[in-house]
């Protein structure tokens, strides 16, 4: 484990730290878990109750940086260079017939700075054909642009860098970083998903705990070095962290002040990997502070904002005098973090009517947004729904022809191993007479959902809502009737 210590041991007040807690509950919606490392020290942790320290989290684009850090000891190890070409490590049917002047122009480097000559991310073009080639469907895309010219947030590129490590040293990218990354920072369980043709998805993907992702920043912040071992070189470290490419002038926005190799230059000199809904590894080099953080959000923009005008002017220099009252309001704020549970009434008089009665549910296709993209936890409808009310609450459904037996909190949270939709945390109540609410959070994720029943004799409704989503956050209605 990381160090602990008092905030302001490290010089910084744990007044400052509530008060950017205590907004971001106000404002924001909602963060999982913080962590903030000083002077390479725990001086604040906490986890939103359904979400706990041991559970992994899914980092989405956060996972660039990790894959980036595998390029940058790969070549350290002389198995590549920034400026090999795409082209030289695939095979010749893995090509076009004829390689266009970009493709074959297009090197490790560009990759790396989201400047691989593509007009727009590739990602979603990889997936189309069916046959799982997802490294030659992107060597078989138009390259727009001169590459190194032109940027784009492109996953598809990383996915690549993933694909020429394979490649390269025969090892997936989780096994190649195992012994040379995880191992040395105590990352235990790292989970990868990974492509049809067996390949770590590279740009997204990974799932690691809250306290490995500040492992993870700390490495960065102590350039390269752990436990007095050098890890990473230096040189990797101040090329990656460093400004690569222009990507806009907008002087508020902290996705306009460069971007380096799978890396984002911030305001304040600061740098940061981060992921979809918010999740941030960010390093504060003059600070000498890292702060790691895990949520379903909306707007991210909105957490680096509370994080530059709450946290950065407390850091001082030097160590603070011991404020005992702030410190223990801290410390029980952080010990009493919990998402809030669904809102309304535990019971009903309609609740003993419909307990055990199990509903056989269909999509109204009518009420499907037209070309709606569905990326959310679970792609599948429900099919059938059961209600179980008593001394405890069970929701039982039947989705993509799995069946599962969920309980549910009543003004708290139920956690339970899903299968095939992981951990989940439920809470349910009664929002009028004839509709009951139940929200979910799938807690190895970003998601949450909110699922509204309403009762009407033998017929039922179902409307659920996505907190966030790539798509539409709104699902299809569904309609049935008691079986």
């Amino acid at each position: 484990m990381l160090p602990r210590s008092t905030p302001e041991a490290q010089g910084i007040s744990s007044r400052a730290i509530l008060a950017f807690v205590e907004r971001s509950e106000r404002t924001i919606d909602a963060l999982h878990s913080v962590m903030l490392l000083r002077h390479g020290h725990v001086v604040a942790e906490g986890w939103w109750t359904p979400y706990a320290p041991q559970t992994l989290h899914e980092l989405y684009s956060l996972s660039k940086s990790f894959t980036s850090t595998a390029i940058g000891l790969a070549i350290a190890e002389d198995r590549l260079s920034l400026d090999d070409t795409v082209v030289s490590f695939f095979d010749k049917d893995d090509l076009p017939a004829e390689p266009s002047a970009n493709l074959q122009a297009m090197r490790i480097r560009d990759l790396l700075a989201m400047t691989s000559g593509h007009q727009d991310d590739t990602v979603g073009r990889l997936f189309v054909g069916g046959d799982g080639r997802w490294s030659r469907a992107f060597l078989h895309l138009d390259v727009e642009h001169k590459p190194g010219t032109h940027f784009v947030y492109n996953t598809g590129a990383t996915y690549m860098l993933s694909s020429i490590l394979q490649r390269t040293t025969g090892q997936r990218l989780t096994d190649y970083l195992r012994p040379r990354l995880f191992d040395k920072l105590g990352i235990e369980k790292p989970l990868w998903e990974q492509s049809p043709e067996g390949t770590d998805l590279g740009g997204w993907g990974l799932s690691v705990t809250t306290e490995d992702i500040a492992r993870f920043g700390q490495l960065y912040l102590q350039r390269g070095v752990w436990n007095g071992e050098r890890v990473l070189s230096e040189q990797w470290v101040a090329a990656a962290s460093s400004r690569q490419t222009s990507n806009g002038s907008n002087p508020h926005s902290d996705w306009e002040q460069g971007y380096g190799y799978q890396f984002w230059r911030c305001r304040h000199n600061i740098y940061r990997g981060d992921g979809a809904f918010g999740q941030y590894c960010i390093v504060m080099p003059e600070q000498d502070a890292v702060l790691a953080i895990t949520s379903g959000v909306g707007d991210m923009q909105s957490v680096l904002d509370t994080v530059w005008e709450e946290l950065l002017p407390a850091m001082k220099t030097a160590p603070l005098g011991t404020d005992a009252d702030a410190e223990d309001a801290l410390r029980a704020k952080l010990a009493t973090l919990q998402l809030t549970p669904q809102q309304g009434q535990l019971d009903a008089p309609l609740a003993q009517q419909i307990s055990g009665r199990q509903y056989v549910l269909q999509e109204d296709d009518s009420t499907r947004e037209p070309g709606a993209i569905e990326l959310g936890p679970d792609h599948s409808s429900i099919e059938t729904a059961l209600f179980e009310f008593g001394a405890e609450t069970v929701y039982s459904m039947r989705k993509g022809g799995i069946d599962y037996r969920i309980p549910v909190g009543r003004d708290t949270w139920a956690l339970s191993e899903q299968g095939a939709m992981g951990q989940i945390a439920a809470s349910g109540a009664w929002e009028s007479d004839d509709t009951y609410a139940l929200k979910i959070y799938y807690s190895e994720t970003p998601y949450s959902s909110v699922l509204r029943f309403q009762f009407n004799g033998d017929a039922i409704v179902c409307d659920e809502v996505y907190h966030v989503s790539f798509g539409e956050c709104k699902r299809p209605r569904l309609t049935g009737t008691a079986r």
